[in-house]
């Protein structure tokens, strides 16, 4: 794979992702002509039109998606090349597996769209989930480093798309980077935090404690504003309510608070009867996050 064209960094603001999403559905023809009304020069319309062949996307859009402090989101301009250079894109469909619990580690992985869940089984039985990950994530690269089998699994949420890197390639990488080895341990830094804090967790609060602080973690990382007024209704004091766009099963959501699916659908139901949240069909709004922040804890 060949590092992202110079020209790419040129795309004029006009252009937008929602326009560029509609483009990409019509035919090539049309897509050139549309193009050449916005785009810079001719390699800005190549590289252009191999996004719209879904063989590359473009810089610019991977970068909106990214979560703040995400791994990708703190490498340099350089760095992100060189990276892009040593891998290829693969693309896995909602509920595929990118890595197993065990097996030897051959590759990393970065996200560039989609999420994923790292999760390890239980000897009686059923999963627990660990994490949840977002794109410019980087996954399976404590594995690569000491060259252990992988400690989990890593399955798509939904559909993803990833920066395959061997591991090989990945460790030159970083003997190439000494700044990114400091982004890595930092990284892992907090990791561990986040797992220490959620082991005193299970101590401290119960399931509804529990399941209002994964929906608090949810609704800051990949929740968007909802629009609640419909006829009628107005518009709610505290700035309106949020969407969490990434859907877990109630399965998946006991395994992460450590609790069954039974208790965590009466914590869901008590949370509903205060107000604070709405479960739809394939969707959870959260109509007042204070309150599931309070009922978290500090």
């Amino acid at each position: 794979m060949t590092g992202p064209n110079d020209d790419l960094g040129t795309l004029r603001p006009a252009l937008s992702e929602e326009e560029l999403d509609e483009v990409l559905h019509e035919g090539e023809q049309d897509l050139q002509d549309h193009l050449l009304e916005t785009v810079d020069t001719p390699a800005h319309l190549a590289a252009l039109l191999t996004a719209a062949r879904g063989e590359e996307e473009h810089p610019a859009l991977v970068a909106k998606r990214l979560e703040p402090g995400s791994f990708l989101a703190e490498l340099t301009p350089a760095e992100r090349a060189d990276l892009e250079s040593r891998g290829r894109i693969r693309d896995f469909e909602r509920g595929a597996t990118l890595f197993l619990e065990g097996e030897q580690p051959e590759w990393v992985a970065v996200l560039l769209k989609g999420r994923v869940k790292a999760f390890s089984y239980r000897e009686q039985g059923g999963e627990v989930l660990l994490a949840v990950r977002g794109p410019g994530a980087l996954l399976g690269e404590v594995a690569a480093i000491d060259g252990q089998p992988r400690s989990a699994s890593v399955a798509a949420l939904e559909p993803v798309r990833a920066l395959a890197v061997t591991a090989d390639e990945f460790m030159a990488f970083l003997q190439a980077h000494g700044h990114v080895s400091i982004i890595i341990m930092r990284m892992l830094r907090q990791r561990w935090r986040d797992a220490d804090r959620k082991r005193a967790e299970f101590g401290m609060f119960d399931a509804t404690g529990r399941v209002a602080q994964r929906l608090v973690e949810l609704a800051e990382r990949f929740g968007v504003p909802h629009d609640t007024r419909g006829p009628g209704s107005a518009a709610r004091p505290d700035g309106g309510s949020v969407q969490i766009t990434l859907l877990l099963s109630q399965e998946e959501l006991a395994s992460w608070v450590g609790a069954s699916r039974e208790a965590v659908s009466k914590a869901l139901r008590k949370l509903r009867e205060h107000g604070w949240i709405e479960i739809g069909r394939r969707r959870v709004i959260v109509h007042d996050l204070q309150a599931l922040r309070r009922e978290a804890g500090p």
